[in-house]
Protein backbone atom coordinates (compact mmCIF):
# COMPACT_ATOMS: atom_id res chain seq x y z
CA UNK A 1 0.00 0.00 0.00
CA UNK A 2 2.85 2.36 0.89
CA UNK A 3 4.49 1.61 -2.47
CA UNK A 4 1.24 2.45 -4.29
CA UNK A 5 0.93 5.75 -2.43
CA UNK A 6 4.57 6.61 -3.20
CA UNK A 7 4.09 5.73 -6.85
CA UNK A 8 0.97 7.87 -7.09
CA UNK A 9 2.75 10.80 -5.42
CA UNK A 10 5.60 10.73 -7.95
CA UNK A 11 3.18 10.63 -10.90
CA UNK A 12 2.26 14.29 -10.30
CA UNK A 13 4.34 17.49 -10.00
CA UNK A 14 5.26 18.88 -6.56
CA UNK A 15 3.35 22.13 -7.20
CA UNK A 16 0.22 20.08 -7.83
CA UNK A 17 0.48 18.50 -4.37
CA UNK A 18 1.14 21.88 -2.77
CA UNK A 19 -2.01 23.27 -4.39
CA UNK A 20 -4.00 20.24 -3.25
CA UNK A 21 -2.83 20.88 0.32
CA UNK A 22 -3.66 24.58 0.11
CA UNK A 23 -7.11 23.81 -1.29
CA UNK A 24 -7.69 21.28 1.49
CA UNK A 25 -7.11 23.87 4.21
CA UNK A 26 -9.25 26.45 2.41
CA UNK A 27 -12.10 23.98 1.93
CA UNK A 28 -11.92 22.90 5.58
CA UNK A 29 -12.76 26.43 6.66
CA UNK A 30 -15.49 26.89 4.04
CA UNK A 31 -17.12 23.53 4.77
CA UNK A 32 -17.85 24.63 8.33
CA UNK A 33 -20.04 27.46 7.05
CA UNK A 34 -21.41 27.07 3.53
CA UNK A 35 -23.68 24.01 3.99
CA UNK A 36 -25.49 25.91 6.77
CA UNK A 37 -25.83 29.20 4.93
CA UNK A 38 -29.54 28.82 4.10
CA UNK A 39 -30.23 27.56 7.60
CA UNK A 40 -28.45 30.58 9.08
CA UNK A 41 -30.32 33.09 6.94
CA UNK A 42 -33.78 31.68 7.65
CA UNK A 43 -33.08 31.44 11.38
CA UNK A 44 -31.18 34.72 11.85
CA UNK A 45 -33.39 37.00 9.78
CA UNK A 46 -36.69 35.08 9.74
CA UNK A 47 -36.88 35.04 5.93
CA UNK A 48 -38.34 32.44 3.55
CA UNK A 49 -36.56 30.39 0.92
CA UNK A 50 -37.58 32.81 -1.82
CA UNK A 51 -35.54 35.52 -0.09
CA UNK A 52 -32.68 33.06 0.32
CA UNK A 53 -32.87 32.40 -3.40
CA UNK A 54 -32.66 36.14 -4.10
CA UNK A 55 -29.54 36.38 -1.94
CA UNK A 56 -27.89 33.52 -3.81
CA UNK A 57 -28.71 35.35 -7.02
CA UNK A 58 -27.03 38.48 -5.63
CA UNK A 59 -23.97 36.39 -4.77
CA UNK A 60 -23.85 34.98 -8.28
CA UNK A 61 -24.26 38.32 -10.04
CA UNK A 62 -21.54 39.94 -7.95
CA UNK A 63 -19.33 36.87 -8.41
CA UNK A 64 -19.72 37.27 -12.16
CA UNK A 65 -18.67 40.90 -11.87
CA UNK A 66 -15.59 39.87 -9.90
CA UNK A 67 -14.61 36.77 -11.86
CA UNK A 68 -14.92 38.52 -15.23
CA UNK A 69 -11.75 40.56 -14.74
CA UNK A 70 -10.26 37.63 -12.82
CA UNK A 71 -10.14 35.40 -15.90
CA UNK A 72 -8.56 38.03 -18.13
CA UNK A 73 -6.10 39.27 -15.49
CA UNK A 74 -5.07 35.68 -14.73
CA UNK A 75 -4.06 35.20 -18.37
CA UNK A 76 -2.43 38.65 -18.54
CA UNK A 77 -0.50 38.91 -15.27
CA UNK A 78 -0.40 35.44 -13.71
CA UNK A 79 -2.11 33.30 -11.09
CA UNK A 80 -0.46 33.78 -7.68
CA UNK A 81 -1.20 37.43 -6.92
CA UNK A 82 -4.83 37.09 -7.99
CA UNK A 83 -5.34 34.11 -5.67
CA UNK A 84 -3.80 35.90 -2.67
CA UNK A 85 -5.92 39.01 -3.21
CA UNK A 86 -9.05 36.86 -3.45
CA UNK A 87 -8.31 35.05 -0.19
CA UNK A 88 -7.65 38.24 1.77
CA UNK A 89 -10.87 39.80 0.46
CA UNK A 90 -12.74 36.62 1.39
CA UNK A 91 -11.43 36.79 4.95
CA UNK A 92 -12.55 40.38 5.50
CA UNK A 93 -15.97 40.06 3.85
CA UNK A 94 -16.83 36.80 5.63
CA UNK A 95 -16.19 38.41 9.00
CA UNK A 96 -18.43 41.37 8.16
CA UNK A 97 -21.24 39.06 7.03
CA UNK A 98 -21.23 37.37 10.41
CA UNK A 99 -21.49 40.68 12.26
CA UNK A 100 -24.35 42.46 10.48
CA UNK A 101 -27.76 42.54 12.13
CA UNK A 102 -30.19 43.17 9.25
CA UNK A 103 -30.92 41.22 6.12
CA UNK A 104 -30.73 44.35 3.95
CA UNK A 105 -27.20 45.12 5.12
CA UNK A 106 -26.26 41.46 4.73
CA UNK A 107 -27.33 41.60 1.06
CA UNK A 108 -25.19 44.71 0.46
CA UNK A 109 -22.11 43.10 2.01
CA UNK A 110 -22.77 39.88 0.10
CA UNK A 111 -22.81 41.84 -3.16
CA UNK A 112 -19.52 43.60 -2.43
CA UNK A 113 -18.02 40.35 -1.15
CA UNK A 114 -18.86 38.49 -4.33
CA UNK A 115 -17.16 41.11 -6.48
CA UNK A 116 -13.82 40.82 -4.71
CA UNK A 117 -13.67 37.21 -3.56
CA UNK A 118 -14.47 35.32 -6.77
CA UNK A 119 -11.80 37.05 -8.78
CA UNK A 120 -9.53 34.16 -7.80
CA UNK A 121 -11.67 31.33 -9.15
CA UNK A 122 -10.24 31.24 -12.71
CA UNK A 123 -6.71 31.55 -11.30
CA UNK A 124 -7.15 28.50 -9.05
CA UNK A 125 -8.30 26.37 -11.99
CA UNK A 126 -5.57 27.69 -14.27
CA UNK A 127 -2.85 26.60 -11.84
CA UNK A 128 -4.03 22.99 -11.98
CA UNK A 129 -4.25 23.10 -15.77
CA UNK A 130 -0.74 24.60 -15.92
CA UNK A 131 0.94 21.92 -13.81
CA UNK A 132 -0.97 18.76 -14.78
CA UNK A 133 0.13 16.82 -17.88
CA UNK A 134 -2.73 16.19 -20.31
CA UNK A 135 -2.94 12.48 -19.55
CA UNK A 136 -3.07 13.15 -15.79
CA UNK A 137 -5.84 15.76 -15.79
CA UNK A 138 -8.90 13.58 -15.08
CA UNK A 139 -7.19 11.67 -12.26
CA UNK A 140 -5.46 14.85 -11.02
CA UNK A 141 -8.77 16.66 -10.73
CA UNK A 142 -10.11 13.55 -9.03
CA UNK A 143 -7.33 13.71 -6.42
CA UNK A 144 -8.13 17.36 -5.81
CA UNK A 145 -11.76 16.41 -5.17
CA UNK A 146 -10.63 13.75 -2.69
CA UNK A 147 -8.74 16.44 -0.76
CA UNK A 148 -11.73 18.79 -0.95
CA UNK A 149 -14.07 16.17 0.39
CA UNK A 150 -11.66 14.88 3.01
CA UNK A 151 -12.10 18.34 4.53
CA UNK A 152 -15.87 18.01 4.22
CA UNK A 153 -15.94 14.66 6.02
CA UNK A 154 -15.30 16.51 9.26
CA UNK A 155 -16.34 20.05 8.31
CA UNK A 156 -20.16 19.86 8.18
CA UNK A 157 -20.38 17.60 11.23
CA UNK A 158 -18.25 20.07 13.22
CA UNK A 159 -20.09 23.00 11.63
CA UNK A 160 -23.47 21.58 12.62
CA UNK A 161 -22.26 21.22 16.22
CA UNK A 162 -20.99 24.82 16.27
CA UNK A 163 -24.04 26.21 14.42
CA UNK A 164 -26.34 24.83 17.10
CA UNK A 165 -24.52 27.10 19.56
CA UNK A 166 -23.15 30.09 17.60
CA UNK A 167 -23.36 30.86 13.89
CA UNK A 168 -21.03 33.84 14.42
CA UNK A 169 -18.23 31.46 15.38
CA UNK A 170 -18.53 29.82 11.94
CA UNK A 171 -17.96 33.15 10.20
CA UNK A 172 -14.98 34.00 12.40
CA UNK A 173 -13.30 30.63 11.88
CA UNK A 174 -13.80 30.78 8.11
CA UNK A 175 -12.26 34.27 8.02
CA UNK A 176 -9.20 33.10 9.98
CA UNK A 177 -8.69 30.09 7.71
CA UNK A 178 -8.81 32.25 4.55
CA UNK A 179 -6.06 34.47 5.97
CA UNK A 180 -3.90 31.44 6.76
CA UNK A 181 -4.40 30.06 3.25
CA UNK A 182 -3.33 33.39 1.69
CA UNK A 183 -0.04 33.13 3.61
CA UNK A 184 0.39 29.52 2.49
CA UNK A 185 -0.05 30.46 -1.18
CA UNK A 186 2.53 33.23 -0.79
CA UNK A 187 5.08 30.84 0.73
CA UNK A 188 4.41 27.51 -1.04
CA UNK A 189 3.08 28.17 -4.55
CA UNK A 190 5.24 29.47 -7.41
CA UNK A 191 3.86 31.42 -10.35
CA UNK A 192 2.73 28.85 -12.95
CA UNK A 193 1.70 31.08 -15.86
CA UNK A 194 3.35 29.56 -18.99
CA UNK A 195 6.13 31.63 -20.48
CA UNK A 196 5.48 33.22 -23.86
CA UNK A 197 6.92 31.40 -26.83
CA UNK A 198 9.99 33.08 -28.29
CA UNK A 199 8.99 35.87 -30.62
CA UNK A 200 5.44 36.04 -29.25
CA UNK A 201 4.24 39.45 -28.13
CA UNK A 202 2.43 39.80 -24.81
CA UNK A 203 -1.18 40.80 -25.39
CA UNK A 204 -2.39 44.05 -23.88
CA UNK A 205 -4.91 44.17 -21.04
CA UNK A 206 -7.56 45.32 -23.51
CA UNK A 207 -6.76 42.37 -25.77
CA UNK A 208 -7.02 40.04 -22.76
CA UNK A 209 -10.56 41.20 -22.08
CA UNK A 210 -11.39 41.07 -25.79
CA UNK A 211 -10.38 37.41 -25.77
CA UNK A 212 -13.67 36.55 -24.11
CA UNK A 213 -15.32 36.98 -27.52
CA UNK A 214 -13.07 34.25 -28.86
CA UNK A 215 -14.30 31.91 -26.12
CA UNK A 216 -17.93 32.73 -26.83
CA UNK A 217 -17.41 31.90 -30.51
CA UNK A 218 -16.24 28.40 -29.59
CA UNK A 219 -19.66 26.86 -30.29
CA UNK A 220 -19.04 23.33 -29.08
CA UNK A 221 -17.49 24.56 -25.86
CA UNK A 222 -20.47 26.84 -25.26
CA UNK A 223 -22.84 23.92 -25.87
CA UNK A 224 -20.93 21.97 -23.22
CA UNK A 225 -21.22 24.94 -20.84
CA UNK A 226 -24.99 25.12 -21.44
CA UNK A 227 -25.51 21.44 -20.69
CA UNK A 228 -23.28 21.72 -17.63
CA UNK A 229 -25.37 24.64 -16.37
CA UNK A 230 -28.47 22.43 -16.34
CA UNK A 231 -26.54 19.66 -14.58
CA UNK A 232 -25.37 21.97 -11.80
CA UNK A 233 -28.85 23.51 -11.59
CA UNK A 234 -30.00 20.09 -10.39
CA UNK A 235 -26.93 19.30 -8.29
CA UNK A 236 -26.83 22.61 -6.37
CA UNK A 237 -29.93 21.65 -4.36
CA UNK A 238 -27.71 19.43 -2.21
CA UNK A 239 -25.93 22.49 -0.79
CA UNK A 240 -28.71 25.09 -0.83
CA UNK A 241 -32.27 23.85 -0.39
CA UNK A 242 -31.88 20.31 0.95
CA UNK A 243 -31.08 21.30 4.55
CA UNK A 244 -34.11 23.60 4.83
CA UNK A 245 -36.38 21.03 3.16
CA UNK A 246 -35.32 18.28 5.57
CA UNK A 247 -35.72 20.56 8.59
CA UNK A 248 -39.09 22.06 7.68
CA UNK A 249 -40.77 19.04 6.10
CA UNK A 250 -39.27 16.07 7.94
CA UNK A 251 -38.07 17.52 11.24
CA UNK A 252 -34.42 16.65 10.61
CA UNK A 253 -32.11 19.05 12.53
CA UNK A 254 -28.95 20.78 11.28
CA UNK A 255 -26.80 17.96 12.60
CA UNK A 256 -28.75 15.37 10.61
CA UNK A 257 -28.24 17.30 7.40
CA UNK A 258 -24.58 17.73 8.33
CA UNK A 259 -24.16 13.97 8.54
CA UNK A 260 -25.63 13.55 5.06
CA UNK A 261 -23.08 16.01 3.69
CA UNK A 262 -20.36 14.14 5.56
CA UNK A 263 -21.55 10.89 3.95
CA UNK A 264 -21.20 12.55 0.56
CA UNK A 265 -17.66 13.66 1.38
CA UNK A 266 -16.63 10.30 2.85
CA UNK A 267 -17.73 8.48 -0.29
CA UNK A 268 -15.69 10.86 -2.43
CA UNK A 269 -12.62 10.31 -0.24
CA UNK A 270 -12.93 6.53 -0.48
CA UNK A 271 -14.05 6.05 -4.08
CA UNK A 272 -13.26 9.14 -6.17
CA UNK A 273 -9.75 8.14 -7.28
CA UNK A 274 -10.56 4.53 -8.24
CA UNK A 275 -13.71 5.64 -10.09
CA UNK A 276 -11.83 8.32 -12.01
CA UNK A 277 -9.10 5.82 -12.93
CA UNK A 278 -11.76 3.52 -14.39
CA UNK A 279 -13.63 6.14 -16.41
CA UNK A 280 -10.87 8.54 -17.53
CA UNK A 281 -10.40 6.74 -20.86
CA UNK A 282 -14.13 6.55 -21.61
CA UNK A 283 -15.90 9.09 -23.89
CA UNK A 284 -16.19 12.15 -21.63
CA UNK A 285 -19.63 13.32 -22.77
CA UNK A 286 -21.11 9.87 -22.21
CA UNK A 287 -19.61 9.86 -18.72
CA UNK A 288 -21.22 13.24 -18.09
CA UNK A 289 -24.56 11.75 -19.19
CA UNK A 290 -24.17 8.81 -16.80
CA UNK A 291 -23.28 11.09 -13.90
CA UNK A 292 -26.21 13.47 -14.45
CA UNK A 293 -28.57 10.50 -14.64
CA UNK A 294 -27.43 9.58 -11.13
CA UNK A 295 -28.18 13.19 -10.09
CA UNK A 296 -31.73 12.73 -11.35
CA UNK A 297 -32.28 9.47 -9.48
CA UNK A 298 -30.62 10.51 -6.22
CA UNK A 299 -32.37 13.86 -5.84
CA UNK A 300 -35.65 12.66 -7.35
CA UNK A 301 -35.90 10.14 -4.50
CA UNK A 302 -36.30 12.96 -1.98
CA UNK A 303 -39.79 13.64 -3.27
CA UNK A 304 -40.93 10.06 -2.63
CA UNK A 305 -39.33 8.94 0.64
CA UNK A 306 -39.51 10.06 4.27
CA UNK A 307 -37.18 7.75 6.23
CA UNK A 308 -33.75 9.17 7.10
CA UNK A 309 -31.91 6.07 5.85
CA UNK A 310 -33.56 6.48 2.45
CA UNK A 311 -32.40 10.09 2.33
CA UNK A 312 -28.92 8.66 2.92
CA UNK A 313 -29.41 6.24 0.01
CA UNK A 314 -30.46 9.14 -2.22
CA UNK A 315 -27.35 11.07 -1.14
CA UNK A 316 -25.17 8.05 -1.98
CA UNK A 317 -26.66 7.81 -5.49
CA UNK A 318 -26.21 11.55 -6.01
CA UNK A 319 -22.58 11.24 -4.87
CA UNK A 320 -21.83 8.60 -7.48
CA UNK A 321 -23.00 11.05 -10.13
CA UNK A 322 -20.86 13.78 -8.60
CA UNK A 323 -17.75 11.56 -8.66
CA UNK A 324 -18.28 10.86 -12.34
CA UNK A 325 -19.13 14.35 -13.59
CA UNK A 326 -16.99 16.89 -11.76
CA UNK A 327 -13.43 15.70 -12.60
CA UNK A 328 -14.43 14.80 -16.16
CA UNK A 329 -15.98 18.25 -16.65
CA UNK A 330 -12.77 19.95 -15.46
CA UNK A 331 -10.68 17.84 -17.83
CA UNK A 332 -13.00 18.70 -20.72
CA UNK A 333 -12.60 22.42 -20.04
CA UNK A 334 -8.81 22.02 -19.96
CA UNK A 335 -8.90 20.24 -23.32
CA UNK A 336 -10.89 23.04 -24.93
CA UNK A 337 -8.75 25.88 -23.52
CA UNK A 338 -5.62 27.05 -25.36
CA UNK A 339 -2.61 27.46 -23.06
CA UNK A 340 -2.76 31.25 -23.15
CA UNK A 341 -6.53 31.43 -22.45
CA UNK A 342 -7.04 29.10 -19.52
CA UNK A 343 -8.24 31.85 -17.18
CA UNK A 344 -10.87 33.05 -19.62
CA UNK A 345 -12.15 29.59 -20.52
CA UNK A 346 -12.40 28.80 -16.80
CA UNK A 347 -14.36 32.00 -16.21
CA UNK A 348 -16.91 31.13 -18.89
CA UNK A 349 -17.23 27.55 -17.65
CA UNK A 350 -17.44 28.79 -14.07
CA UNK A 351 -20.61 30.61 -14.98
CA UNK A 352 -22.33 27.28 -15.53
CA UNK A 353 -21.96 26.95 -11.75
CA UNK A 354 -22.57 30.62 -11.00
CA UNK A 355 -25.78 30.95 -13.00
CA UNK A 356 -27.15 27.71 -11.58
CA UNK A 357 -26.57 29.03 -8.05
CA UNK A 358 -28.15 32.35 -9.04
CA UNK A 359 -31.29 30.92 -10.61
CA UNK A 360 -31.65 27.58 -8.86
CA UNK A 361 -32.20 28.60 -5.22
CA UNK A 362 -34.70 31.28 -6.27
CA UNK A 363 -36.75 28.86 -8.38
CA UNK A 364 -36.50 26.24 -5.66
CA UNK A 365 -37.62 28.82 -3.11
CA UNK A 366 -40.69 29.69 -5.17
CA UNK A 367 -41.69 26.05 -5.24
CA UNK A 368 -40.98 25.40 -1.55
CA UNK A 369 -42.72 28.56 -0.33
CA UNK A 370 -45.81 28.37 -2.57
CA UNK A 371 -46.40 24.77 -3.65
CA UNK A 372 -45.85 21.21 -2.52
CA UNK A 373 -42.10 21.09 -1.66
CA UNK A 374 -41.87 17.59 -3.13
CA UNK A 375 -42.38 19.13 -6.58
CA UNK A 376 -38.84 20.47 -6.35
CA UNK A 377 -37.38 16.97 -6.28
CA UNK A 378 -39.65 15.76 -9.08
CA UNK A 379 -38.36 18.68 -11.17
CA UNK A 380 -34.75 17.69 -10.35
CA UNK A 381 -35.41 14.22 -11.71
CA UNK A 382 -37.00 15.46 -14.93
CA UNK A 383 -34.39 18.14 -15.66
CA UNK A 384 -31.59 15.69 -14.85
CA UNK A 385 -32.83 13.10 -17.33
CA UNK A 386 -33.25 15.73 -20.07
CA UNK A 387 -29.69 16.96 -19.42
CA UNK A 388 -28.31 13.43 -19.65
CA UNK A 389 -29.74 13.18 -23.17
CA UNK A 390 -28.16 16.54 -24.05
CA UNK A 391 -24.73 15.17 -23.13
CA UNK A 392 -25.41 12.09 -25.24
CA UNK A 393 -26.16 14.41 -28.18
CA UNK A 394 -22.92 16.31 -27.50
CA UNK A 395 -21.02 13.04 -27.63
CA UNK A 396 -21.71 12.90 -31.37
CA UNK A 397 -20.88 16.57 -31.98
CA UNK A 398 -17.93 17.27 -29.69
CA UNK A 399 -14.64 18.46 -31.17
CA UNK A 400 -12.12 15.58 -31.63
CA UNK A 401 -9.52 17.40 -29.51
CA UNK A 402 -11.72 16.91 -26.44
CA UNK A 403 -11.80 13.15 -26.91
CA UNK A 404 -8.06 13.02 -27.55
CA UNK A 405 -7.15 15.27 -24.63
CA UNK A 406 -9.25 13.48 -22.05
CA UNK A 407 -8.29 9.99 -23.16
CA UNK A 408 -4.55 10.53 -23.71
CA UNK A 409 -2.29 7.78 -22.41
Amino acid sequence: MFQNITKTYHEYPRTFWMMVFVNFIDRLGGSLLFPFFALYLTKRFGIGMTDVGILFAVFSVSSFIGAFPGGALTDRFGRKGIIIFSLIATSVSTLFMGLVGTFQLFVIIAFVSGIFTDIGGPAYEAVFMDVLPVEKRPSGFGIRRVAFNLAIVAGPAIGGFIAARSYLALFIIDAIVSSIVALMVFVLIPETKPALAEGTKQESTAQSFGGYLRVLRDGKFMAFVGASLLAWLVYMNMNTTMGVYLRDNHGIPESGYGWLISLNAAMVVLFQFPITRRIEKQPPMLMMAVGVFFFAIGLGMYGFVSAYWLFAVGMAILTVGEMVTVPIANAVVASFAPEDMRGRYNFIYGNSWGISFAVGPYLAGLIMDNYDPNLLWYACGIVGIITAFLFIALHWKVHPRVIASTQAT
